[in-house]
């Protein structure tokens, strides 16, 4: 019996050992591996087409994680569905530190606006840090007959349903922003779908379309070229990129307030390690002083915070936007 129970000891103390080696070697190797990370290129996502507000966000950021990693980041433009094609793509990625997605107010706003998603804007990401926010510029073709906001909405009452704004596609910031506006003031204006800010912009410039409300980072070239008639902000307080654009509640709009929002995420059960890593350096690279001054002069007010701060953000964000849905009738499908 005494021979037996030693035998069962022993085989209980090898099990046990061999648990432990196991553990440690699985150790020695995740920690291997987030300590070479990245050790390839990496793709960011961004939901919307080149040359509006996030793609130059993504770029800025993307360009300064290259030069401090000695990694190519290659920004991968997927636009369609207002950022749903996108989020789509990032949420199936191979859970790495490999795919960074440029998450947005336009992804909260899709848990309420759809009916059917192809991913979880809520639980399919691990967050990162949220980069920034930015009001939106109201921008009119320089042709129209309106040179303030308030003269914008008596010429739009004056011929309903006459007058068109773009926005960034179906369910954008843009479009749900456009919206509010529409509720707010009562007027009847036709809305125009683009697959992104860039040829919304485009489409304004050349008169297709009325009005665009547009990302201060992409509108301001454009505004300070003459290109485009700034009408008015929608957030709460001036921007110090146009410090003489009154905001839409000093034209006359009571209440009315709207801001894009620009942050990264990966796929979620990406390694805990590696979303460190990378809210580490990122916020690091939003805080270097030429960082901060070049998205500033874009418009852009930076926030550079944790993982467990913008995952606040997020589902705040999907809170608020679910009321505002439901408020003003919006369905895309």
């Amino acid at each position: 019996m005494a021979a037996k129970r030693e035998r069962k000891g022993s085989e209980k103390l090898c099990t046990f050992s061999f648990a432990l080696c196991v553990f440690a070697l699985a150790s020695v190797n995740v920690w291997a591996a987030d300590d070479a990370y990245p050790s390839r290129p990496i793709r960011l996502i961004v939901p919307f087409a080149p040359g509006g507000g996030n793609d130059i966000i993504a770029r800025v950021v993307g360009q300064k994680l290259s030069e401090s990693w000695n990694q190519q980041v290659v920004v991968d433009n997927r636009p369609g569905a207002g950022g749903n094609v996108a989020g789509e793509i990032a949420a199936r990625s191979v859970p790495d530190g490999y795919t960074l997605f440029q998450y947005n107010i336009a992804n909260a706003i899709a848990v309420s606006l759809y009916r059917r998603l192809g991913y979880d804007p809520a639980r399919d990401f691990a967050p990162i840090t949220l980069i920034g926010s930015a009001p939106f510029i109201v921008v009119a073709h320089t042709g129209l007959p309106a040179r303030s906001l308030g003269e914008f909405i008596a010429l739009a009452k004056s011929q309903p349903g006459r007058l068109a704004y773009a926005s960034g596609g179906n369910g954008s910031s843009t479009h749900l922003a456009a919206e509010l506006f529409r509720t707010a003031t009562g007027i009847n204006i036709v809305h125009v779908p683009y697959k992104g800010g860039g040829p919304a912009l485009v489409d304004v410039i050349a008169g297709q379309v009325a009005i665009y409300f547009a990302s201060v980072p992409a509108a301001l070239p454009h505004v300070k070229a003459g290109r485009v008639r700034a009408l008015a902000l929608t957030g709460s307080r001036r921007s110090k990129a146009l410090p003489d654009l009154p905001t839409a509640q000093e034209a006359g709009v009571a209440g009315y307030e709207s801001s894009a929002w620009y942050g990264l995420v990966v796929p979620a059960k990406t390694p805990a390690a590696i979303v460190a890593r990378l809210n580490t350096e990122i916020v690091r690279l939003l805080g270097l002083p030429d960082v901060r001054e070049r998205l500033e002069s874009q418009g852009a007010d930076l926030v550079a915070n944790s993982p467990q701060e913008f995952g606040r953000h997020i589902q705040s964000e999907i809170a608020k936007w679910a009321r505002v849905v439901k408020a003003s009738g919006a369905r895309v499908d």
